[in-house]
């Protein structure tokens, strides 16, 4: 690394903008792209509108939009100047949102018009402007300024390394919401440091379908790309098949990031019965030569249809399931695992294209130093601790709760439980707080359980937890694909749909049963009517459920 490099977003940002002012920089697909010397006077308007409702250095300052152009040229705008950017998920409620906004004391609020309904009668003692994100039109402010798309600062503003960013509020999976501080350095830092696992060039092409408010998609979607001179595309509406397919044909992307539902949805709803309709072909799949054989040839296809030049789809925010890796895998599909947490800015650990392992996360990425605490001495499994420059600098105005989680001596306690081969490759259990202690003292692991449930035909998504000493499985599975499997007539079905699932959970029950050890066993399968409440990264909001 350059010793004169300063690890701040307004200095690797510049540095991007003088030396790829005419390339591509942003846009919606299929509509105009603006480059990045566009992008850089964009950047500095809003910064002039922010210096007329007088933001100042450290003032915290909103940001409730979805992805789009202009949430990438505010966020650059806001910390630029040395004010925070407070990213609010868009499918926060409106008591969240308005929860965030009070805690983290927010001067200016930036609303994309889709969302102005959630902060409406919202009043705090410190909002003062609320300004359009889609225009910049000021909704509502003091002094009647207004957005100058020729506007520029009218000075400079020093920002260093250590200098807060971003609060990011999580939507964990485990209640409530914490305001994660990181600061320039913990982002710029993941930002330079994963190019040790895969080079991000200005030919790249970045199609963008996870929330900019998420940490994941805010460092490695949206800074490292700019930083380095690639194009990044956003989608008007969610990423269904019928937006995304269309979307993968026009811009073929040579770099994605997704999270396993994605790939998960594709293989079980599209790959997998495939394979199924024919019972010769379905009893081949199992064979192991045969399963690599047709999902080589399942692969080209589906490389085809994300555009024949993808070099890069990296899949992180949660475990993927063994068997959607394993298509992977003998695809030659150019996957990639990461492991983070928002705390981490968030990659800590990850694989290059190539080198995935079944289960495994990868090795710790360059700078950053992984260990497992308190080992168990038969399995060499315990809780991943971590250190490094992209370490957060702690929970906004919760000294008690950072303290809980930063040792005195810089530690960073994941809450993740894992272990490191001999290649010190990562492997994550399961979540600590998840882990359930059987009635032998035995540590059973809720999302190892899952991933196998998750493997059974026609299980769309599932959640184990313990009700009175008993494990039981709350499984959502797709009743239209379970009706037609029984290809009965349809008022036969609508009259017995009742007892036709509890059959298929009886059966489900005894499948798992036959594939997990004598501790993880199911007591009970219960239907789940609705698909289960989730996190940006789409994975289950498990607390809402104990």
């Amino acid at each position: 690394m350059d010793n004169k490099m300063m690890l701040t977003i307004p200095f690797l940002a510049g540095e991007s903008f003088r030396k790829h002012g005419s390339n591509k920089a942003m846009g919606f697909v299929g509509e105009d792209v603006i480059t990045y010397h566009q992008l850089s006077n964009r950047t500095r308007a809003i910064t002039r509108l922010l210096e007329e409702y007088r933001v100042q250095k450290g003032d915290r300052v909103a940001l409730l939009s979805g992805s789009m152009p202009n949430w990438g040229a505010t966020y650059l705008a806001i910390t630029s100047m040395g004010a925070v950017a407070v990213p609010i998920l868009p499918d926060f409620t409106a008591g969240e949102v308005s929860n965030v906004m009070v805690h983290s004391g927010a001067k200016v609020l930036f609303v994309s018009n889709a969302l102005r309904p959630k902060i409406e009668g919202f009043k705090s003692e410190t909002l003062e402007t609320v300004i359009s994100n889609d225009d910049f039109s000021v909704i509502s402010g003091s002094n009647g300024a207004s957005f100058d798309p020729e506007g520029r600062p009218e000075r400079e503003y020093p920002v260093e390394e250590e200098d807060l960013a971003v609060i990011i509020y999580t939507s964990g999976t485990t209640g409530k919401s914490k305001g994660v501080m990181l600061t320039h350095k913990n982002i710029c830092f993941t930002a330079q440091q994963v190019l040790t696992i895969q080079q991000v060039v200005e030919s790249d092409v970045f199609l963008s379908i996870l929330p900019l408010s998420h940490t994941y998609e805010q460092t490695l979607g949206l800074i490292l790309p700019l930083f380095n001179g690639a194009a990044i595309y956003y989608l008007r509406k969610a990423p269904t098949p019928s937006v995304l397919l269309p979307a993968l044909e026009m811009v073929r992307p040579t770099t994605m990031l997704t999270v396993p539902l994605i790939m998960e949805k594709i293989y079980f709803s599209k790959i997998l019965p495939t394979f199924e309709k024919n019972r010769l072909v379905s009893f081949l799949y199992h064979k192991t030569p045969v399963r690599r054989l047709l999902n080589k040839i399942a692969g080209k296809k589906i490389y085809a249809t994300f555009g024949g030049r993808l070099r890069f789809f990296g899949v992180g925010g949660a475990k993927l399931t063994p068997t959607v890796e394993k298509f992977l895998l003998d695809a030659g599909f150019p996957y990639a695992i990461g492991y983070g947490l928002t705390e981490t800015a968030p990659l800590l650990a990850g694989t290059k294209v190539g080198s995935c392992r079944l289960g495994s996360t990868g090795p710790a990425m360059e700078g950053v130093t992984l260990k497992i605490h308190n080992p168990d001495p038969v399995t060499g499994e315990g809780e991943v601790w971590v250190r490094g420059d992209n370490v957060m600098k702690g929970y906004y105005r919760e000294p008690q709760m950072t303290a809980e989680v930063i040792t005195p001596d810089g530690w960073f306690r994941t809450g993740d439980l894992g272990h490191l081969d001999k290649d010190n490759y990562l492997s994550i259990r399961g979540r600590l707080k998840n882990m359930i202690v059987g009635s032998s003292g035995e540590n059973i692991y809720p999302e190892e359980i899952e991933s196998v449930i998750n493997d059974f035909g026609h299980v769309i998504e599932s959640l184990v937890v313990q009700q009175k000493g008993k494990l039981v499985a709350m499984v959502h599975v797709n009743i239209e694909e379970l009706q037609a499997k029984y290809q009965q007539m349809k008022k036969e079905i609508t009259d017995h749909a009742e007892h036709l699932v509890e059959e298929y959970l009886e059966e489900l029950r005894r499948y798992v049963n036959s594939k997990v050890n004598k501790y993880s066993q199911l007591q009970l399968v219960v239907y789940q009517p609705e698909p289960f409440q989730k996190t940006a990264t789409l994975k289950i909001k498990r607390f809402l459920y104990y």
